[in-house]
């Protein structure tokens, strides 16, 4: 799974915001992201957030470092 789809899955299945080291660990955890074929995820997941954030599906919550889906996210 791609580092997006994966963190968009996550806060889907949450419906609440999280902190990104909360999505990737509940990624990680249920293998839609996988650290031995996938490198350097923390640096991936980031940036698939600010991705996310640009394209209006996810928004920046507070406190710092917590997302959450907007109306828009596919």
């Amino acid at each position: 799974m791609e580092f997006e789809e994966a963190a968009l899955t996550v806060l889907r299945e949450e419906r609440k915001p999280l902190h990104w080291t909360v999505i990737q660990d509940l990624a990680l955890r249920r293998g839609y992201l996988d650290p031995f074929t996938q490198s350097d995820i923390r640096r991936h997941l980031l940036a698939a957030l600010a991705r996310a954030v640009a394209a209006g599906d996810v928004m920046k919550s507070w406190p710092k470092g917590v997302y959450e889906l907007t109306g828009r996210a596919p």
